[in-house]
């Protein structure tokens, strides 16, 4: 008769033995999309809630065995990310109980989460507020002492081109010309009304919403603080998207879009200079994507804090 006990202990590991004739070491072993709860502070020192997927793997570095102990990794998730707040220390640990629960099989762990923030944003005039969803991206490794921290994150803003900028004044000073006689006198309040109608705004530069995706890597002894990161990023665009929208508040976009007329080349030199001066940060990769609305591609550029053996500016997706 078996018991429980007995059971378990026959229970067959198959992973355990390394086919012959596929035998061979594997640079990471894991799963990804593993549904978690985590508790992230964004910065502004309250610990949020929210649903995350985490993807947790190490390498196999013996290629005599078959696989690595999954269960190990997906219980040490679950319980590690369930009980305590995202933070640098926290993420080392549980990095380093990866290791441990595989010292005989691997030397290498890494962590990625996913979820997305919640953000009280202010609207522009009108004193009302709307929350935005920032997407996170947490990416951790452990290499023998060597642990290294990355997150990334989205802003979306919408930026207006300089040339059509240009090329509608040219339109409306053209304009101008035809329905003003140079040889009169201008009459203030004939010109007010001109400039409050069709035909004083003849034409009007093309805009579009844009994406800026932002991954950093922090400084040794440093923290995550994504509203910091957001709000440099979203005060150096000036033109951030705007969640509770009333006509105060709209006419202040408009404005602040003519005030900020911006190539995609103009967009990634503002947010470099932005995160160059914050000193929480070892190194950052920025991808700016302006999603045309004249044409049917999408104008992009790159930018780096260019540290050796950093980030560097391959583009990428």
């Amino acid at each position: 008769m078996y018991t429980q006990e007995n059971t378990v202990r026959l229970l067959p590991d198959v992973a355990h033995h390394a086919q012959p004739h596929l035998a061979g070491a594997l640079d990471w072993v894991g799963m990804d999309g593993i549904e978690v709860p985590v508790s992230f502070d964004a910065g502004d020192g309250d610990i949020h809630r929210a649903s995350a997927r985490a993807g947790a793997f190490v390498n196999l570095h013996r290629p005599d065995k078959r696989g690595i102990h999954m269960s190990r990794l997906y219980l040490l998730v679950e319980r590690a990310l369930s009980a305590r707040p995202l933070t640098a220390d926290a993420l080392r640990d549980l990095l380093g109980s990866f290791l441990e629960s595989h010292k005989d099989l691997s030397d290498r762990a890494c962590l990625s989460i996913r979820f997305e923030q919640l953000v009280r944003r202010p609207a522009l005039r009108s004193g009302n507020s709307g929350w935005r969803a920032y997407p996170v991206c947490i990416e951790a490794s452990l290499v023998g002492e060597a642990f290294l921290l990355e997150y990334g994150t989205e802003v979306v803003y919408s930026s207006t081109c300089p040339a059509s900028a240009a090329l509608s004044r040219q339109l409306i000073q053209e304009q101008f010309a035809q329905d003003f006689d140079a040889s009169r006198p201008l009459d203030h309040a004939t010109v007010l009304a001109w400039l409050g109608s069709e035909r004083g705004i003849l034409a009007t530069p093309h805009a579009q919403r844009s994406v800026a995706r932002l991954r950093v890597r922090i400084a040794e002894g440093g923290k995550f603080n994504l509203i910091a990161l957001v709000d440099r990023v979203e005060q150096a665009l000036g033109t951030p998207v705007q969640t509770a929208v009333k006509r105060e508040d709209e006419q202040a976009f408009a404005l602040a879009n003519g005030s900020n007329l911006m190539f995609c080349e103009d967009a990634a030199r503002r947010i470099q200079k932005a995160l160059d001066a914050d000193a929480n940060l070892g190194d950052f990769h920025i991808r700016v994507e302006h999603q045309e609305s004249l044409h049917p591609h999408d104008a992009v550029a790159y930018a780096s804090k260019g540290v050796a053996g950093g980030f560097g500016s391959v583009p990428q997706a």
